[in-house]
């Protein structure tokens, strides 16, 4: 009887093994496939035994469109050998318990030597082009993203309108969608201004692309070579005091970002919305008139909104934050 199982187990192993593409079979313990030219999500899909809408799920892509070297997480085939945990599985192919047993229909934690499981990668929360992530999540999805942009400046700006008092803790798609109609309606531009939000949980969310530049009152010079995130709050004096989480999150994300496009933090590489005229479009640092400038991203924004408040306060942060990941990237 024992010997029936074994061999049962054996040509299982046989046949699903087979029906495993060549690449993925080196590549047992890194599901990441790196896309090569010529490549398209219907291939890849097709080659990996999924669906162009779970590789678009867990990897946060905004279309169908993919550049070299970009990385996509890809469903996997483990065998269990002695020692393992769903766990360690999960890790290991950027997947979660949940998922796993979901998939293979485990009952249990339980696992045996010789098992023989299929490890899908976790899913992203997407509504339309609105990824919503964790700050963790959002540092595997920049890493393994291409941009065929020339980004140079990142903008921090805050909403003011909505503020603290607009978010309930789980409206975080309801806030994008109302600022994206917003921006369209009534400012006339084509999408949602900023590239990237974040709020009060500490979420992060990508909404429009990287690759398309930013929309706004900041101008011309600064859109065309930046980046702009908009932290969902009123910073000014006396309105809402930012919680840890997102402070955490705008200086990580910050950090990665500055990691990514090899920029080091200083008035040129992070600019706050302040230091730009209104009119003119022209930066003007300290000097601009108070009816020619913003206070965005406000004038409590980690200390305040000048150059110097940012200088002293908020660029040493992103920079020992720059060096804490590299050091994890060692």
């Amino acid at each position: 009887m024992q010997r029936s199982i074994v061999l049962i187990w054996s040509i299982l192993f046989i046949i699903l093994m087979s029906l495993v593409p060549a690449h993925a079979e080196t590549n047992t313990h890194n599901n990441l496939y790196v896309v090569k030219a010529g490549d398209t999500l219907p291939h890849i899909a097709n080659q990996f035994d999924t669906t162009i809408e779970e590789l678009k799920l867990t990897n946060g892509l905004q279309s169908d469109s993919l550049f070299i070297d970009q990385k996509l997480w890809v469903p996997a085939i483990h065998e269990v050998t002695a020692g393992d945990t769903l766990q360690e599985i999960a890790s290991m192919y950027h997947s979660s318990v949940e998922t796993i047993k979901k998939v293979n229909g485990l009952p249990s934690d339980e696992l045996y030597t010789g098992q023989i499981l299929k490890v899908t990668p976790k899913k992203l929360t997407m509504q339309g082009q609105h990824i919503l992530m964790t700050k963790e999540d959002f540092k595997d999805w920049l890493s393994n993203n291409q941009f065929n942009r020339d980004i140079r400046i990142i903008q921090q700006h805050h909403t003011w309108l909505p503020s603290y008092r607009q978010f309930k803790g789980a409206n975080h798609f309801q806030m994008l969608q109302s600022m994206e109609s917003f921006h369209k309606k009534e400012m006339g531009w084509n999408n949602i201004a900023q590239n990237i939000t974040t709020f009060p949980d500490g979420k992060v969310a990508v909404s429009r692309p990287f690759n398309l530049a930013p929309e706004g009152s900041i101008g011309p010079k600064a859109n065309s070579v930046g980046l702009t995130i908009e932290n969902i709050g009123n910073f000014d004096l006396g309105h809402d005091v930012m919680t840890k989480e997102q402070q955490d999150t705008i200086v990580y994300i910050t950090a990665l970002l500055c990691i990514k496009f090899g920029l080091t933090p200083s008035i040129d590489s992070i600019t706050y919305h302040h230091w730009w005229n209104l009119q003119t479009k022209e930066r003007v640092l300290d000097n601009g008139p108070d009816y020619n400038v913003k206070t965005c991203p406000g004038s409590n924004f980690f200390g305040g909104n000048s150059t110097n408040d940012a200088i002293k306060h908020f660029y040493p942060l992103v920079s020992q934050k720059i060096n804490e990941i590299l050091a994890t990237m060692e």
